[in-house]
């Protein structure tokens, strides 16, 4: 009743504006319709890593990268390509701290989530090296699913999973490398009481990073791990 009303008082006196042209939000999004509409759309894709299909299919196929050499998790979550607009409120969010691109996204993927996905018992947002949090100051990755957790009511998981190496900046590296540098990238340091959990990032690449994660897991005891990302690259 409480944040019931405290909602409600927050939408008058700070109603939703669009973050990208100013406009006024959409429904409860910072971003007006025009903008929602504009944003690049993943309609069809691997429904395994999330990699966009150029043609239009009826139903779910895996790529030619999954049919070679299956990634550790077993369904990707991807509404939006990593183009345009979406490029910009990632980058905003990751490098300038702005926070508020943390919820839209959220709100963009749950809404996407709870149209398409079996929900898991945990969330698992990706841990960032301490090193890299200390440049940082933060992890996106997290701040994302503080608000996926609130909007969907599933737990978040914190504490089970760390980043004991750290990999160095991915960006420009061949899958290959990607691949060779997340190798035990990861460790389970408690006991896991989730069978099935979503892993949640802001963008995929080549899947490198989730699939070490999601290996990890599944060796500790996982029984099913999705990823669920903001966009695919």
């Amino acid at each position: 009743m409480v944040n019931n009303w405290l909602n409600i008082i927050q939408k008058k006196l700070l109603p939703p504006r669009c973050v990208l042209c100013g406009s006024p939000g959409y429904g409860d999004l910072d971003l007006c319709l025009g903008c929602l509409t504009d944003l690049p759309r993943n309609l069809s894709c691997c429904y395994r890593c999330g990699e966009h299909f150029e043609t239009a299919i009826d139903v779910p196929q895996l790529c030619g990268r999954c049919l070679q050499k299956s990634p550790a998790f077993d369904e990707t979550y991807a509404p939006f390509l990593y183009q345009s607009q979406m490029r910009y409120l990632i980058g905003q969010l990751k490098f300038a701290n702005d926070y508020k691109n943390a919820r839209l996204m959220a709100a963009l993927l749950a809404e996407h989530i709870a149209d398409s996905a079996e929900l898991p018992d945990c969330l698992l947002p990706v841990p960032l090296h301490p090193k890299r949090y200390r440049e940082r100051g933060f992890n996106q990755s997290i701040e994302i699913a503080r608000h996926l957790s609130r909007q969907l009511g599933i737990p978040l998981d914190l504490r089970s999973c760390v980043r004991q190496r750290d990999t160095g900046h991915q960006t420009g590296l061949p899958a290959k490398q990607r691949r060779k540098n997340m190798r035990l990238a990861f460790k389970i340091v408690r006991p896991l009481t989730f069978q099935h959990v979503a892993i949640i990032d802001d963008v995929m690449t080549t899947g490198a990073t989730a699939s070490a994660l999601a290996a990890a897991l599944k060796q500790a005891g996982a029984g099913k791990v999705d990823v669920w990302v903001c966009a695919r690259a």
